[in-house]
């Protein structure tokens, strides 16, 4: 270090900037595929060999470049997506620095040809990283770009001891063309390695290909089984997709993708509102998977804020967030059976830019191709294959001296989601023969959600109604405890249980809330003591006092090996369509699964 200011050289100065935006081959192809498409590509392939640090190929159909602006497209801060400052206001491209392929230039050996689109020739230009980049020469291509990148960090031996092992580099740029497939269904995407394709994308409409088609292929067949899709439009905001119900909960956060005006983003406000809307139906060690697109206008996202262009700041920034929050949370409260007897259809953004931007949000949704839409069940005497469930002996009422009941035709009448209860198993699980197959409740699990729901509901109408105990239970407890009983009287009191402090270390339970009547009132009031303590005192968030909630409607429900007749079954299965989130416990835990008539088939080999 000298102390004297001097000017840098162009090519050092490039190899700071690669620092920002060159991190490892993905990052590399995540440039060029960007340019690509704001170029107006439809067809993107990418050729990699040793996880893309020895040779990295990107070519595209997309407008091309002139010949005189290929010198000039390898020169620091030269781009043709901004003009003046008041462009950065409005950015509808994913690309605007004008800063990618210097700098992978000053860190790797770049040859870039193309051939306009209203050129009868290619040229080709190679970069180091200067701004004294060669004269273009003729080649041979089609109109389109091809960049190719010879290896990375040749030059910066610091910077290449930081890339991982094939394996991994390689995963990084699989997981990049994922993320960047699942944002154009209306673009064919290849993706090849060491000679073998690894990823052939056809676009959506193309040789029959749908959406379901990619989704299957790059999330999986289990995120189709699971998936709610949802069309939610206000306030000139755009939010759409799939999400999966909670029972595909994962162990990491690698199924989430979210797009802001079709950029992948990793954003604190979103996952915020995204995990605010699961609190309630996930535990809180589980990931949920989602796809979703927002669409608002691009004035009011700034997507400047990012060397890698991964973040974006919104001018609204809270009303964003209560946006995707209470779109997401009412979609979760109506759970699976609503995705099976009213499909929501939706479709997948077509384009990036000013169309996609700035189009009026819509209210009607799109069609989704198969298999994102869940076809409502058909009515029993339509069933194809020749199911036909009869449920009419297990309608409540049904049997003899019921004749108005039983007279009643099964063909004419739909029966309810979760049909009607025939047995109870091991004291835990209710068995329903519902239109379609076998339901499953697990009994406890879906009792204490709708329990929770009710006490939530009564919380927020301003209190729980309590029911006054005929001889109060005394219950011992530690100084510290009493004392934290007594601070807390009124919040007790709010939620319908009555405390009144006996002594130094003892309470007396005087009411219970009158959902949880036959509750053990000790053990609820020990538990709800634990919790204040751990989570503070009335001064709590939403978040913990769902957690006292949960705790009391856990005390409420049936427990195992509690014998139920027909008429307490089925009155808890009509409880269950009833109820929001009815499809997770309040730990995230799934209520009820179905076993189609095909699945039961396949179980015991049937026409086979």
């Amino acid at each position: 270090m000298t102390d004297r200011i001097r000017q840098l050289p162009a090519q050092l100065v490039n190899q700071i900037a690669a620092g920002e935006v060159v991190e490892r081959p993905a990052s590399v192809a995540r440039e060029l595929i960007e340019n690509s498409l704001d170029a107006g590509a439809d067809r993107i392939e990418i050729d990699a060999e040793q996880g893309g640090v020895k040779r990295l190929r990107v070519r595209d159909n997309g407008a091309g470049i002139v010949r005189e602006d290929l010198a000039l497209a390898l020169c620091r801060h030269a781009t043709s997506k901004i003009a003046a400052a008041a462009d950065l206001q409005s950015i509808t491209t994913l690309g605007f620095r004008g800063e990618a392929l210097p700098s992978i230039a000053s860190v790797s050996h770049l040859e870039l040809s193309s051939r306009h689109r209203d050129a009868d020739r290619a040229w080709c230009i190679r970069g180091d990283g200067s701004d004294q980049a060669g004269e273009p020469v003729p080649t041979s291509h089609p109109v389109g770009t091809t960049v190719q990148v010879r290896d990375l960090f040749y030059n910066t031996p610091g910077r290449r001891k930081f890339l991982r092992t094939d394996k991994t580099e390689l995963s990084h740029l699989e997981q990049l063309v994922r993320r960047v497939a699942l944002a154009r269904f209306d673009v064919r995407f290849r993706l090849t390695h060491n000679g073998r394709v690894l990823f052939d994308l056809p676009p959506v409409g193309e040789g029959g290909a749908t959406a379901g088609n990619r989704l299957e292929e790059l999330i999986g067949a289990g995120f189709l089984e699971h998936v709610l899709t949802l069309d939610q439009s206000a306030v000139g905001l755009r939010l759409h997709g799939w999400l999966a119900s909670p029972g595909f909960s994962r162990s990491q956060s690698d199924l989430q993708f979210f797009y802001v005006n079709g950029r992948a983003v990793r954003d604190k406000l979103v996952a915020h509102a995204v995990r605010m809307a699961y609190r309630d139906v996930l535990h809180q060690s589980r990931h949920p998977a989602y796809l979703l697109y927002l669409a608002l206008p691009p004035g009011l996202v700034d997507s400047n804020v990012h060397p890698a262009k991964q973040e974006v700041r919104f001018r609204e920034g809270r009303q964003v967030h209560d946006f995707i929050f209470r779109t997401l949370q009412r979609r979760l409260a109506e759970g699976r059976l609503r995705t099976e007897q009213a499909p929501v259809a939706d479709g997948p953004p077509a384009a990036v830019g000013v169309a996609q931007a700035e189009a009026t949000p819509r209210s009607a949704p799109e069609e989704v191709p198969e298999p994102c839409r869940r076809p409502a069940p058909p009515r029993i005497a339509d069933r194809p294959g020749g199911y036909r469930f009869s449920l009419e002996s297990q309608r409540p009422g049904a049997g003899e001296g019921t004749a108005a009941t039983g007279q009643e035709s099964m063909a004419d009448t739909e029966p309810p989601p979760l049909g009607y209860a025939l047995a109870q198993l091991q004291g835990v699980y209710i068995l329903a023969q519902a239109a379609d197959g076998l339901v499953i409740v697990d009994m406890h699990a879906a009792h204490e959600r709708i329990g929770y729901e009710r006490l939530k509901q009564s919380w927020n109408q301003g209190g729980i109604r309590s029911q006054p105990l005929l001889v109060p239970v005394v219950v011992r407890v530690t100084p510290r405890e009493a004392e934290l009983a007594e601070a807390d009287r009124e919040l007790f009191q709010r939620l319908g249980v009555g405390v009144d402090r006996m002594g130094e270390a003892s309470l007396a339970v005087r009411e219970i809330p009158a959902l949880l009547q036959g509750a053990d009132a000790e053990r609820l009031l020990r538990d709800l003591l634990a919790d204040f303590a751990a989570q503070g005192r009335s001064e709590r968030l939403r978040a913990e006092m769902d957690a006292v909630l949960a705790t009391m409607a856990c005390h409420g429900s049936v427990r195992a090996n509690r014998r139920l007749g027909l008429e307490e079954m089925n009155a808890l299965l009509r409880d269950i369509e009833r109820t929001e989130r009815a499809d997770q416990c309040n730990h995230g835990r799934p209520t009820w699964i179905r076993l189609s008539g095909p699945e039961l088939d396949r179980l015991f080999l049937r026409g086979r």
